[in-house]
């Protein structure tokens, strides 16, 4: 059964899935969906017998897609999952969910009515380097853990914008916020404090904070920090999760994980793709019905969107903001 699959959204992260379902065996990308179709028709040209389409209503009314990938901006969910929802069509969704939590939970509400396979981009959970510390983690009592995701400012317009993107933690240390409750467990309660420091200064429209942190109790009574910067020069930065344990310390990055007890240091290479994994998975899930290899479900990231949306809340009123 070869699946045939919509691609909305032309930015680099349509290609980078796109490039992926182009090698997976028993799969055609049919077709691609952008904001003009001179944008829809260069991403289709990348992959034979693809048709461009400006309108994802008029994607879905002339192929019949078994699938569609939605990687879009932020602020462009706008009625998007919703007619994939009511026409029953599966999709795999990038992070963030929005810029907010309101629509997230309308589309939650959506889906718990008419369920359809969902899957979303939070790949480091396809990392085999992060089942290797949720495991690990399992026969430890954490203590403390320390994120920092520290950068440079996209250089894509929406981004510098808090109505287009959200700012920095829900569009980008998402990503370690999720990690963070799939090998630790939920968050209950999020202190923030943002600031705009540098950027605004070198860039014109500048409205996303470019530095802030945030403290998260968590539900096992565990304490962690997670800190994100975009006033870094260009590759230049760092990205990584550690935990502090009774043990001693597992440090996380998207390349390796070392760990650190009895004077003794081992660190883990980590090369595997995840998006492979990723896709993989919801190719499965889209083909036989199990969704078990999903490993992040609509579901189940509106919980991460709670708690980065609850940080900017924070931001804003100087409180501790209860996520659930």
């Amino acid at each position: 059964m070869t699946l045939k699959v919509g691609i909305v959204g032309t930015g680099w992260f349509s290609k980078v899935h796109g490039d992926i379902l182009a090698e997976a065996e028993g799969v055609r990308i049919a077709a691609t969906c952008g904001t003009s179709m001179e944008k829809a028709n260069s991403l289709a040209s990348r992959y034979s017998g693809a048709r461009g389409f400006d309108r994802l209503t008029d994607m879905l009314d002339s192929e019949q897609l078994d699938a569609v990938y939605l990687c879009i901006p932020p602020m462009a969910h706008e009625g998007m999952e919703t007619e994939l929802i009511a026409r029953g069509i599966p999709f795999l969704v990038e992070k963030p969910l929005g810029v907010d939590l309101d629509g997230p939970n309308k589309i939650l509400e959506q889906l718990r009515r008419n369920p359809v396979i969902t899957s979303v981009g939070y790949h480091f959970r396809y990392k085999q380097s992060a089942l290797q510390l949720k495991e690990l983690l399992k026969g430890q009592k954490i203590g403390m853990a320390l994120g920092t995701w520290m950068g440079s400012m996209p250089g894509v317009g929406w981004w510098r914008k808090q109505e287009g993107s959200g700012g920095q933690f829900i569009e980008q240390t998402t990503h370690l916020v999720d990690l963070l409750r799939y090998v630790a467990g939920e968050v209950e309660e999020v202190y923030a404090a943002y600031a705009n420091r540098i950027v605004h200064e070198q860039h014109e429209g500048v409205t996303v904070s470019d530095v802030g942190t945030v403290t998260l109790k968590l539900s096992s009574g565990a304490i962690a920090n997670l800190s994100n910067t975009c006033v870094l020069p260009d590759a230049v930065g760092e990205v990584g999760l550690s935990f502090y344990t009774e043990q001693g310390i597992l440090a996380w990055d998207p390349d390796q994980l070392e760990i650190k007890n009895n004077g003794v240091s081992t660190s883990y290479s980590s090369t595997d793709n995840p998006y492979v994994a990723e896709t993989a998975a919801f190719l499965h899930a889209v083909r036989t019905g199990d969704a078990s290899g999903i490993r992040s479900d609509y579901a189940d990231a509106v919980r991460t969107q709670a708690v980065t949306c609850a940080a900017l809340e924070s931001s804003i009123t100087g409180q501790a903001v209860r996520v659930f």
